[in-house]
């Protein structure tokens, strides 16, 4: 069994999935901080100053009742809260991520795009495929004729 986990690790899938968690965990917290701190911000400003972190509805109040000023305050006091607006937060975060991602499988799918082949011709005598610009069969070195 040990032998088998050495062979699973070394193999390159294990170590390939562990370099894409950590830099999944990295690539959140940069695109969490861009959201919370840069996105969000900006909207709230363009939506007459409005702070979506603290968008909440109270279910019960909590031992000092309300109203609260803030979500933090409402879980401070024990208040049970619906927090509507980080999950705003999330979703924005979500399509960023998700655009990104689409950003970047496009740019490895243009890298990757396979090179256009030549157009062939069959050459007459083998019937081997043959570039259309070549003057001889590489097969069958037979002299082709130009059309």
């Amino acid at each position: 069994m040990i032998k088998e986990f050495k062979e699973f690790i070394a193999h390159g899938n294990a170590i390939d999935l562990a370099v894409g968690v950590v830099i999944g965990a990295a690539f959140t917290a940069i695109v969490n901080s861009l959201v919370n701190n840069l996105i969000m911000p900006l909207v709230g400003l363009l939506l007459g100053g409005r702070d979506f972190a603290n968008y909440f509805i109270v279910l019960k109040e909590g031992k000092l009742g309300g109203p609260y000023a803030t979500l933090v305050a409402a879980a401070d006091d024990g208040a049970n809260v619906i927090g509507y607006g980080v999950v705003i937060n999330a979703i924005v975060t979500f399509f960023i991520v998700a655009f990104v991602i689409f950003l970047m499988v496009k740019a490895i799918n243009r890298i990757r795009k396979p090179a256009p082949v030549p157009p062939t011709k069959d050459c007459p005598y083998c019937l081997t495929a043959v570039p259309e610009a070549a003057s001889r069969c590489p097969a069958c070195t037979s002299e082709l004729k130009s059309p």
